[in-house]
Parts: structure tokens; sequence; C-alpha cells
């Protein structure tokens, strides 16, 4: 018995020796073999077996802290890794591996929410070993990326394509079987946002996972969505930065740029101050936009030329100066053959254009040096009118406005303010009225302003319509002057109507309302974008005026035919009364003549000859006979007043 017992504790001291050894599980099961063989038995043999099982034991829990151990430090060392700055696609990459690593398996991957927000798509696959992931997407709620989201907790299965319980998707099951993986573990990978993405581990066997390796996926796709997160960010980051630099390096440019065109603006104005001529200025703006350059008055007369000047190249200026018209938009504007125009002005005054043959685009830096260009060609320009044309231009203004007003103002006051401006108000003057329809006044008062200049006459704008009052005795050749320089604008041209002439501060208001009334007139009867006078509407310009003036529409409508009767001693306006009495009949005509039908007939034949050809027109006709009988009133009223001696009888009726 007692050899027994010391083969027992034999073996016990052996099992023992071999936990302390860390020997495999079939060491330790020989050594309970030995025992039996050496004849232990009994309770001493059940000992024996107990403390197998307990080294076992022991030793099963020494294994598991050991792999425990080397987990976590495979996990601290995924965190300093990942601590180091890396971009998304590096940081997917270490999760994927370090996963695979740690679990020991074959594939692992990462899904995450495709861009457009429809489904999952997968990304840094590690292990596999085939292509059919390249577009793989995966819709929602299908796969156990979609288990996992809803779950918000891990999930595993160890053989993927026969588990049903969850949805399967087609795409994602070929890849599956293509790959041969069976055994898939899935933990969600939590970001500060919330959780947007999962980890994957798989094997292509079937397998098990433990709650130790699932604990451990799970911590490392903790650590893994914040250093998602932080790549996230640091990519954001260096986006923005790049994006600042862009700007920054844009923004040194344009002052660099800018800097270049103060400094050739500053030349330009040191060459205008210095008292430089036109030519020079605009050879300068040659040399600094390498292309023709053409500077025009404000009628497209040519000032001074720079640059290959070729006889096709001045067509090409001469025919864009003419069909340009009035711009007042100063940037710059492409016309035919590549020609680009800038107007020079000052204030509302336009005082030319400058031309430039730069090709059919224009670069920034380009369209601001032709603008400086503009703007100290204008300045050139405009010294040497004389510095104080703009102020005199609102002086002209704003005494033509005084004329217009209702109030009277002295007389003296009003004529020495004219003088001062080198106008005589009591010299013959005509009231000119413009009226437009759309946009194009503001281009118009332009216009208007360099007509009024050019003749010396004043220009303002009252109650919507442009009113000059130009120096002159003929509002018919005055109205049509404005006309024709007005309708070069674009547009529908404007309805012109003049009236006067005045030569008196206070008659000014009355030859507006005349004009004014006179459009008005023209618009009621439909005769807009034409130019007339109170003049020229024949009787219907006599009801318009404010002072009837009986002579000058009898004289404009038959003096032809009252000077040739005086004259020549015959009846042509007895005939013409005659005519008219019998209806227009030359036979009853002469009939109350006492003359003979060739004779009434020639002698209409005359009449047309003096007085034109449409005269029988029922308009011109109307007027003839109201003619005829103002005449005849003036003659009844002259014989009447004559044997009294009065000497008003030469006036008019």
């Amino acid at each position: 018995m007692s050899q027994k017992k010391d083969e027992a504790v034999a073996a016990v001291l052996a099992l023992l020796d071999l936990l302390a050894g860390e020997g495999s599980a079939n060491r330790f099961e020989a050594v309970v073999e030995e025992a039996r063989k050496q004849g232990v038995t009994g309770a001493d043999l059940r000992r024996v077996e107990q403390t197998k099982r307990l080294a076992l034991g022991i030793q099963a829990r020494l294994e598991r802290r050991q792999q425990w151990s080397a987990a976590l430090a495979t996990l601290v060392d995924t965190a300093s890794d990942l601590a180091s700055a890396h971009t998304v696609e590096d940081t997917l990459k270490i999760i994927t591996r370090r996963a695979r690593l740690l679990l020991g398996a074959d594939v692992s991957w990462v899904t995450l929410p495709a861009d457009d927000g429809g489904g999952f798509r997968l990304h840094s696959l590690d292990g596999h070993v085939t292509m059919l992931n390249a577009r793989l997407r995966l819709p929602r709620g299908a796969g156990l990326a979609s288990a996992v989201l809803a779950h918000r907790a891990p999930l595993w299965t160890s053989d993927y394509l026969t588990d049903d319980s969850f949805r399967h998707a087609g795409e994602l099951d070929r890849w599956i079987s293509a790959e041969g993986l069976h055994a898939v573990l899935a933990v969600p990978l939590s970001r500060a946002a919330g959780t947007e993405g999962s980890l994957h581990v798989a094997d292509r066997s079937v397998r098990h996972f433990s709650a130790d390796e699932t604990a451990l996926v799970n911590m490392l796709a903790e650590i893994g969505g914040v250093a998602l997160d932080r790549a996230l960010h640091l990519d954001e980051t260096r986006e923005e930065t790049a994006a600042l630099r862009e700007r920054v390096l844009g923004a040194e440019a344009e002052l660099a740029d800018a800097r270049g065109l103060v400094a050739t603006q500053g030349a330009l104005l040191d060459l205008v101050l210095g008292g430089c001529d036109p030519q020079l200025l605009v050879e300068e703006c040659h040399l600094g936009l390498g292309a023709p350059v053409l500077l025009c008055g404000p009628h497209g007369t040519a000032i001074a030329a720079s640059g290959d000047l070729s006889e096709t190249t001045r067509e090409q200026f001469a025919r864009a100066a003419k069909d340009t018209g009035l711009l007042l938009d100063p940037s710059p504007a492409l016309l035919d053959g590549g020609i680009w125009s800038v107007p020079l002005l000052a204030g509302s005054h336009h005082l030319g254009a400058l031309y430039v043959q730069a090709g059919p685009t224009l670069s920034g830096d380009t369209a601001e040096l032709l603008r400086c260009a503009a703007r100290a060609a204008a300045l050139l320009l405009l010294l040497q009118e004389g510095g104080g044309t703009v102020v005199e231009g609102q002086f002209r203004d704003e005494l033509l406005d005084d004329l217009l007003i209702s109030v009277p103002r002295p007389r003296d006051l009003l004529e020495r303010r004219a003088r001062r401006l080198g106008i005589g108000l009591d010299q013959p003057h005509v009231v000119v009225i413009a009226r437009f329809e759309g946009d194009a006044q503001a281009h118009a008062v332009t216009r208007a302003s360099s007509c009024a200049r050019r003749v010396n006459g004043l220009h303002t704008t009252h109650e919507g319509d442009i009113v000059l009052l130009l120096p002159g005795t003929d509002p018919g050749a005055a109205a049509r002057t404005v006309h024709d320089e007005l309708s070069s604008l674009p547009g529908r041209p404007p309805t012109v109507s003049g009236s006067g002439p005045v030569s008196d501060p206070g008659a000014v208001l009355h030859g507006y309302r005349e004009a004014a009334r006179c459009l008005d007139a023209m618009t009621a009867l439909g005769v807009t974008g034409t130019s007339t006078s109170t003049h020229e509407m024949g009787f219907m310009g006599l009801l318009l005026s404010d002072q009837v003036d009986a002579e000058r529409f009898i004289q404009s409508t038959i003096g032809a035919v009252l000077d040739y009767d005086e004259q020549r001693l015959t009846e042509l306006i007895r005939t013409l009364d005659a005519y008219f009495d019998t209806g227009g009949s030359p036979t009853y005509a002469a009939e109350k003549l006492h003359v003979h039908p060739n004779t009434v007939a020639r002698r209409l034949e005359r009449i047309g000859d003096l007085i034109g050809p449409d005269w029988q027109r029922p308009e011109r006709a109307l007027e003839i006979q109201l003619a005829l009988r103002m005449s005849r009133i003036r003659h009844v009223l002259r014989e009447r007043e004559e044997p009294a001696g009065d000497a008003a009888g030469d006036q008019d009726a």
C-alpha cells in the first residue's frame, strides 16, 4: 500500500511539473496511464485523475489569458498606429488588416454608406482573392451589415450562405460564394456622429466565434471608429487647407495684378496731368494693351490711333465707331471684328469712346486696363475742353428748369444767368421736346446734352420728357435735327415736337406748353416716332398755339397764291373760292365766274404748281378752305378800319 501511495504522489507531482512546464494535454493523460500501470487504483487513482483535470483547467485558463494579453497588446499597437495621422483609406486598411490578424481570420472588410445614400459599399478588403467586390453595392436592409445597424450590436453566423436568420442580397451572396467564405462576424463601426458602418471578419471554414473574439473585434471597431472620425476630419482639414492655399495664391496673384494696374493707371494719369497730347496717351495704351487702339470723339471722329493699323483695320474701326451708337456702360463691349469699345464718360457727359482690337475674348486684367485707359482718356479730353464743363452743364440744366416753372422768376436774374453761359435769351430760340418709350431715355439724355452743347443751347428733363431750348427760328427743322440725332440710339425712335420761336425768358414756358400739346396730339393721332412742329401741323397747330398767328397760317397755306394774284393781277384766289363753293366742280365754278371751263382748269393747274399737287386731298383742302375764310375775314375787317385811319389795321385778326 505504501508503494502505491508513493506512485500516486509521484503521478501528482508529475502532473504539477507538466503544468509548470506548460506541457501538452496528451502528456497529462500519459501520466495518468502510467499511474494505472504502476497499480495505482481506487481513491488514489481518482485523486490523480482529479489533479489532471485541475491542471488542464489551469493550463486552459493560462492559455486564454495569454491569448487575451496578446490580443490586448495587438489592440494597443493598433491604437498606437491609428494615433498617427492617416488618410481615410489608410485608416480603413489598418483596421481591416488588424481585425483579420486579431482573430486569425481569412478575410476582413468594412461596409460604409454609399455616397449617394442608397445602400452600402465594401471598403478596404484584406485577404480577398477575387475582384467581384470592385463595384459591389449592398441594398439597405440586406446582409449582416443592415442587421448590425438595426440591432446596434455584434452578430455572427457560422455558415453565412445557409443562415436564414437575416435577409440575403444576391450580389453579396455571389461574392461570398466566390471567396469560399462560411463564418462571418460583423460588429458596428461606431463614430461620433453615430453608427454608420460595420467591421466584418470571415473564415473560409465553418466556425463559431467565442465571446472573447467578439469582444475583441468590437473593441477594435470602437477604436477604429474614433480613428476614422479623426481621419475624416484630417482629410476635410487638408482639403480646406489646400483650398485656402489656392485662395491665398489667387489673392496674391490678384494683388500683384492690382499693383500692376495701379502702376499703369498712375503712369497714364501722370501723362495726362503732364499735359500730353492724345496721340502720346494712345501710344502708351497701345504698349500696355498690346493691340491697336483708336480714340474717337463723341460723334465717332477719330482723334488719335496707335498700333498696326492696316487699311482693313482702319475700316473695321470706322465701321465699329459708326455702328456702335452711344454706350453708357463703362464695361468693355465686344463689337464686330474682335473690336472692344469703352465709352469715355465724365458724369452724364459722353466725351467719346476708346476702341481696341483685342480679339474675341478679353482677360480680366486686360478689361480692367482698358477701363483705366478709358478713364485717363476721358480726363484728358475733359481737361482739353475745360475743367468746368461738367459744372457748366449742371448750371445749364438748372437754368432751363427755372425757365419752365410756372412761378415767374425775375427776368433780369434769368438773363444775367444766361449771359454768364454765353446765351442771349432775347434772341430767337425754339423749344424742342423728345419723348422716348422703353429704356432708351437714359442713353438719349447724354446724346441730347451733347446736341444742345454743340449749338450753345440748353437741355433738361421735365415731366419725363427731354426738353431743349435751341437758338433758331425754325422749330420744324430743329425738331427734325434732334429726331435724327436721337434716332441712331438702340430701340424705337423718339417722338419729337417743336414750337417757337421765342425771344423772351417768359415765353419759354408758353413755347414748352405748345410743344407739349403738339406732342400729345401726335400721340393721339398715332404718328409717334416722327418729328413735327406746331407750324407744320396746319390748322391743328393753330389750335394748339398759345398765341394764335393767323397771318403765318394763311401765308403757309395759300400765301403763294395770294402773292401770285397780287403780282400778276390774276384771280386764282377767287377761282379757289368758286371751286370749293360749288363742291369741287370746275364746270359749276366756270358758270359762277362766267368764264370758260378750260380757263378754270388752267387756273387750277397753276394753283397746284404754287401750293403742291396734293392740295385737293381732304386734309389739305380743309386747311385751304379755312385759310381762304380767314383771309376774307381779315380783308373785310381791314376795309372797315381803314376809313377810321386806325393804324392797327395791319395787325393779325
